[in-house]
């Protein structure tokens, strides 16, 4: 069973009512972000429950010696961490001299709200205390979106049987530990702890790293919504974390509050952190609560401007889709080419490092379509910026030449993931690195990415792909042995299919880039060949390999075959297996899983997704249905592809079902592991299935091309894209689609194969 304590509405996620058993899930699901920092939604005050304390700084990491029985050569040193970062929500409260703790006091009328309209989240709840003491609470809490190094707490109580002495006890601590820690070492190294007046700071730096941060909090008190101008009657600091306490009395009805605005500066960004701790509160503190409030729901309208999708008539999937897109923008604002997508991004701590092939297979074309191309270039900008270290990880492998094999997992550029049979043999992440180039100037139409930095990285690829392929004599091509497709649940594998299909893709690409590059682009191409001492006969081996690449193929049952031996396995179907094996990764052996069919997420599917003109429909079809009944959809990201290809093929119900998989993954918790974090990466694929599942949108020929369909649930959605600095709304309905645009310049589209134009100020309707 899904869990469905989550109320369906189109804006909001709302929890109603306290169930211990639930925290860690609803601390995943209510996290908040704003691309600098985030944080789970930890309660402010004490709890003694099981509860997974995380904050979040964007970049801030940690080398975690790797953890491993037996070391093979090659092994990374270190698992990157994303590194629970010192806690500045913390305020303990007393009243009439009982602790405030939800796991102690008898609890009513619990609500939370993560409102994602307007980009905050707010709880609620009645309680009694030990003592007897009954009061109200009302907390509100948002991080910034314009001034990104700061967040802001209102939190109220209001006793309601009897007067009471309110204690509010606001601290930052950097005494903290990560929930995953390998070796249960502290991260944190705490280096100045400061306070004067109302603000505290605490400065620490990670061990290894060498990131310096200065956690900060400024608090005033107000009684029914006047300022106390209190100041601290006591201020508790040892060498890591700074307690202040204030007391106030309020009357029965009388509601006592206390504003806390906190946050972090960090040495990535500042010489001094503190000084500029200093300054972030002085500019908090000129706006005051309401004013960044306002802000920060103006900065959210202008983000959902562009990048809402809004669907009629099924309240569930518009608050997926819309969970799914409000926790992209939380994660990344595309401001800074130094910060990438992180598969759990600001939600959890699980599968370390911030960039995964995920980005540049499922993320870039959210960020392409829904921002300006700028947010997309920078991606590609971070994965240039780390070429080196692709060329220094092939190195360590044995590659020659140049040959470049970006990292599985990173936060620098080095590999940091640990296990062999993903870290040396899931090389088909070079690919999708490889395709975000091309595909950021298909959609864009900005060529000037590849002579700048583009055609270096492709190169680097080229290299490693001409180098991992051998010579079969016996099948007079060439092969590339002992890898791990996107499918995780078959490893060490020959000729799996879309890893050798998007290494002559590559390899292909590259040779034209080299080319067009070569003749419309002399001074960069003078400056690249000298970098990279490419020669025509290298090129002539590249060539060779790419032209007799070897692919896998069932005459029998006329599909791609997902690698050599895919039909010695015993083909039972999942529908054929029983229910109480599912999900098979929690109940089988790996080597049981190792040798069964079952496929984790789309893999020959992969390839077809990404060169979809390269195959009929008909082709495509066949290899779907053999296929997808063998996958048991085990990865956050497999349901997206295999939604965007059911529409494809005119399966509207499998298309809708996987739709609903994909955006309520983590709100109805469908892997029953929510607690750990949010599937951040995926969420992207969710807006992928509508807009180019169910929309049908390809870019072909420099044009947006459309197939409108709509499931039979739906009286309609829509949806915006920014094309080439052009914004085009469309919105499909059961027997019509209409398209507008903003500004003042007309765009033609393709609906169907037939050309439409679309005017400014004018609504066309198909």
């Amino acid at each position: 069973m899904n869990q469905d304590y989550i109320k369906p509405d189109v804006w909001s996620v709302i929890e109603e009512g306290f169930d211990a058993e639930r925290v860690k899930s609803s601390e995943s699901l209510f996290s908040i972000g704003n691309g600098a920092m985030g944080q789970r939604a930890n309660f402010e005050e004490h709890y003694s429950g099981e509860t997974f304390q995380g904050s979040y700084i964007a970049g801030i990491y940690y080398p975690d010696k790797t953890k491993v029985g037996w070391w093979k050569n090659g092994y990374p040193e270190y698992f990157a961490k994303v590194l629970n970062a010192p806690n500045w929500i913390g305020i303990n409260i007393e009243i009439n001299g009982d602790n405030l703790d939800l796991h102690t006091a008898k609890v009513k009328n619990f609500r939370r709200e993560l409102n994602m309209k307007e980009g905050w989240y707010h709880r609620s709840f009645e309680a009694t205390l030990p003592n007897g003491t009954e009061i109200s609470v009302n907390v509100r809490r948002f991080l910034c979106m314009d001034l990104d190094e700061s967040g802001v707490i209102n939190y109220e109580i209001t006793p309601m049987n009897q007067d009471a002495k309110i204690v509010f006890k606001p601290y930052v601590d950097a005494g903290v530990s990560n929930e995953d820690a390998n070796w249960e070492e502290k991260f944190w190294e705490p280096l100045a702890v400061n306070h004067s007046g109302n603000r505290a700071f605490v400065t620490a730096r990670t061990f290894k790293t060498h990131f310096i941060a200065t956690t900060f909090m400024q608090n005033h008190i107000l009684l029914d919504g006047k300022n106390q101008n209190l100041s601290p009657e006591t201020a508790h600091a040892n060498d890591e974390k700074v307690q202040f306490t204030y007391s106030v009395s309020a009357q029965k009805g009388q509601t006592a509050s206390i504003q806390k605005i906190g946050g972090y500066t960090v040495s990535l960004n500042h010489e001094n952190t503190q000084t500029a701790a200093e300054k972030i509160i002085d500019a908090a503190l000129a706006k005051g609560y309401e004013q960044l409030l306002q802000e920060q729901i103006a900065a959210w309208s202008k983000i959902w401007d562009m990048s809402d999708i809004t669907i009629d008539g099924d309240v569930k999937a518009q608050q997926g889709i819309r969970f799914n897109i409000f926790q992209l923008n939380q994660t990344y604002s595309g401001k800074d080419s130094r910060l990438n997508i992180g598969p759990k991004g600001f939600t959890g701590e699980k599968y370390g490092g911030s960039t995964y092939w995920d980005t540049e297979a499922y993320c870039i074309p959210f960020y392409m379509a829904t921002k300006d191309q700028e947010v997309a270039r920078n991606l590609l900008t971070y994965r240039y910026n780390q070429l080196d270290k692709a060329i220094e990880n092939a190195g360590k492998l044995g590659f020659k030449n140049g040959a470049a094999l970006y990292p599985m997992v990173t936060m620098n550029g080095e590999e940091c993931h640990n296990e062999w049979e993903i870290t040396f043999e899931e090389i088909h992440r070079n690919g999708a690195i490889a395709f975000a180039i091309y595909n950021y100037f298909r959609f864009t139409g900005d060529y000037s990415y590849i002579p700048e930095k583009g055609l270096e990285v492709l190169i680097g690829i080229a290299r490693f792909w001409q180098q991992r392929a051998n010579f079969s004599t016996d099948k007079n091509k060439y092969v590339i042995l002992g890898v791990t497709g996107p499918n995780e649940y078959e490893n060490n594998v020959n000729n799996n299919f879309y890893t050798n299909y998007i290494a002559k893709w590559c390899i292909d690409y590259a040779l034209e880039n080299i080319k067009k590059v070569a003749s419309e682009y002399a001074g960069d191409y003078s400056r690249i060949s000298k970098k990279t001492n490419i020669t025509d006969a290298e090129l002539q081996v590249w060539k060779k390999v790419a032209d007799n690449m070897y692919f896998p193929f069932s005459e029998e049952h006329n599909v791609y075959l997902q690698q050599d031996g895919f039909l010695d396995k015993e083909l039972v179907r999942v529908a054929d297996l029983d229910r109480s094996q599912r999900p098979i990764n929690q109940k089988w052996s790996w080597d049981r899983i190792l040798r069964s069919p079952y496929i984790k997420q789309a893999d020959v599917l992969q390839g077809f997704y990404f060169f979809e003109d390269h195959f009929t429909k008909e082709e495509l079809r066949r290899n779907f249905e053999f296929y997808e009944s063998f996958t048991v959809h085990e990865s956050s990201l497999s349901p997206c592809v295999h939604s965007i290809q059911a529409a494809v093929l005119d399966k509207m119900d499998m298309a809708y079902t996987f739709y609903l998989r994909t955006s309520r993954l983590d709100l109805d918790d469908y892997n029953k592991e929510v607690e750990e974090g949010c599937h951040i990466t995926s969420m992207a694929g969710t807006w992928m299935s509508i807009v180019e599942g169910f929309g049908g949108m390809r870019v072909k020929e420099n044009a947006l091309h459309f197939a409108p369909k709509i499931p039979k649930e739906w009286d309609g959605y829509s949806f915006k894209i920014n094309f080439r600095n052009q914004i085009l709304k469309v919105a499909v309905h059961q027997n019509e689609t209409k398209f507008s645009i903003d500004g003042d310049k007309e765009l033609t589209v393709y609906v169907n194969g037939n050309a439409v134009l679309v005017e400014p100020n004018s609504l066309v309707t198909v």
